[in-house]
């Protein structure tokens, strides 16, 4: 709708999308479990329209991402989290690749909720629902990471704390 700078806030937001999209478009590569496969889909494809949403100016008020689309995330969180069972300790991120790959999407999409909540900062519009989306889309990220390691036999590292 119009011209920004390479450099503006907005580019760097959905360009971050993007990034993030592309992780989890590696971790599908790797990722072997039928049910975090359909949750990657569902997730790159919100992803795609909510960077199509921040790339067009003239969208302003008629975001796509709603609250059901955030809620799914929640469902989905829920659950996976039966099968996991209580996290006592922190976890590295790692184990098998399709988890390593989910949590190097989870702080890329930390990157991308830090620049959105940027983008409001400076007093531009930013969709509420796409704020609390990135927030659980990381949580969830995180449990995926967790499920694909159980599901594919990766061990979770206990981080242990240097003195």
């Amino acid at each position: 709708g119009e011209r920004v700078g390479k450099d503006s806030g907005r580019i760097s937001t959905y360009g971050t999308f993007d990034e993030l999209n592309s992780i989890l478009g590696i971790a599908l590569t790797f990722c072997h479990n039928q049910r975090v496969g359909e949750i990657l889909a569902s997730i790159q494809n919100t992803l795609f329209t909510a960077g199509s949403d921040l790339a067009t100016t003239s969208r302003k008020g008629t975001y796509r991402i709603q609250e059901t689309d955030w809620k799914d995330l929640e469902s989905s969180i829920d659950e996976l989290d039966l099968e996991l069972g209580n996290l006592k300790d922190f976890i590295l991120p790692g184990g098998s690749q399709g988890a390593a790959f989910l949590h190097l999407a989870r702080t890329t999409c930390r990157r991308a909720e830090r620049l959105l909540v940027n983008l409001k900062k400076n007093e531009e519009e930013v969709s509420a629902d796409l704020l609390v989306y990135m927030n659980r889309l990381s949580d969830l990220l995180f449990v995926l990471g967790r499920y694909e390691n159980l599901k594919a036999g990766g061990r979770e590292e206990i981080w242990k704390r240097i003195d």
